[in-house]
């Protein structure tokens, strides 16, 4: 029953997280949750996973990474969407040094506030354009969390090491007071905030916005790359960062890998600066998968074929779950960066156009 339980709340964890791009709001709504009560499950079955501070880390990292996805795909404004890049990739370095030295006062130092950030764009999302919305106010909104809502909340976790459930039974006064502070916020909400909300721009929506109709397709997304030419490029160096990090987090835990952290970033590099080529090399062609998880799976056997390949060449043993396990995981990173990323190109092309020409963008999907 244990392992019944550890592989269903596991698998959540890898599942959910798929659903961000399509519906970020309930997508990542369901991910926190699931991260906040991973635990309480694993308690109420009287299961206690070893090491799984690790696991959960890591797996943390996963969603965020398809939420940052996700907003390279969705997000039409994109100096909202420059705010997010930074506060992802600055937890991201934050949790490699965290894997590297197990400092925990690093997870305070780089707080998670892209997570915060993300739902807060789309729950404006929800009822109103965000295309609009001001540098200053996206940046502002950022500090607020950064400063007033994630600091104290990761001291909590991370510095003082308190949890929440074993609080509200030690102290008769924790409840009265979560219940206080929730009916204070709601209170805030209420009758300070929600009278200075602009009329909604549309009816209540969670479901990602429609692409834009010129990058809706793969043959598009496609002729996008070809145009860009990918292979020696910011946006393949941003793979092999993105990836390279996330592979050296799981790779800090994960019982079965050998190599070091700098042989295991080189390698994966690599492995991702050839997906790059051979994906240009397809854009070229004139069919596409239109499928996402065809092009997925697609690209995991191609990766299986280059290592199987590296083997032989070399006489060398890569294989095992936990080498099919990172070709997994980076198979389904870089397909999603090379799908999304050309509609984020897309979008900063027609800014600059129409700043150069003084006329305003296109309006949003009503």
């Amino acid at each position: 029953m244990e392992d019944v339980v550890f592989v269903a709340v596991v698998g959540a964890r890898f599942l959910v997280p798929l659903l961000i791009p399509w519906f970020p709001l309930p997508a990542i709504i369901a991910c926190l949750v699931l991260d906040a009560a991973d635990q309480t499950i694993f308690q109420a079955f009287g299961y206690d996973p070893p090491g799984y501070q690790n696991y959960d880390k890591a797996m943390d990292i996963f969603y965020l990474s398809i939420a940052y996805l996700a907003a390279m795909r969705n997000w039409d404004n994109l100096r909202a969407f420059a705010v997010a890049r930074f506060l992802f990739y600055y937890r991201l370095v934050g949790a490699f040094l965290f894997e590297m030295t197990h400092e925990r006062w690093l997870l305070l130092v780089f707080p998670n506030t892209f997570e915060y950030f993300f739902i807060a764009y789309e729950l404006w999302r929800t009822r109103w354009r965000t295309r609009p919305v001001t540098e200053r106010a996206w940046i502002l909104t950022a500090a607020f969390i950064w400063i007033v809502i994630k600091l104290p909340q990761e001291y909590w976790l991370h510095v003082a090491e308190l949890d929440v459930t074993d609080t509200l039974e030690d102290y008769w006064w924790a409840w009265p007071l979560l219940i206080t502070l929730l009916l204070v916020l709601a209170g805030i909400l209420w009758f300070v905030v929600r009278p200075r909300l602009p009329e909604p721009a549309h009816s209540f929506r969670l479901a990602a916005d429609p692409l834009p109709d010129a990058v809706d397709t793969s043959a598009s997304l496609a002729a996008l790359r070809i145009r860009g030419g990918w292979v020696v490029s910011w946006m393949t160096l941003e793979k092999i960062v993105l990836v390279g990090l996330v592979s050296v987090i799981y790779g800090q835990f994960l019982p079965t890998v050998t190599m070091s952290t700098a042989e295991l970033f080189v390698s994966i590099g690599l492995l991702v600066a050839l997906n790059a080529a051979i994906t240009l090399a397809f854009s070229r062609r004139s069919w596409t998968l239109e499928s996402a998880a065809g092009a997925v799976v697609t690209r995991i056997l191609l990766n299986v074929v280059l290592v199987l390949l590296y083997d032989a060449a070399f006489g060398r043993t890569s294989g095992g779950w936990t080498t099919f396990f990172f070709l997994c995981l980076i198979s389904l990173i870089t397909t999603l960066h090379d799908r999304y990323q050309p509609v984020y190109a897309f979008r900063r092309a027609e800014d600059r156009s129409a700043a150069a020409t003084g006329a305003a963008p296109p309006p949003a999907p009503a």
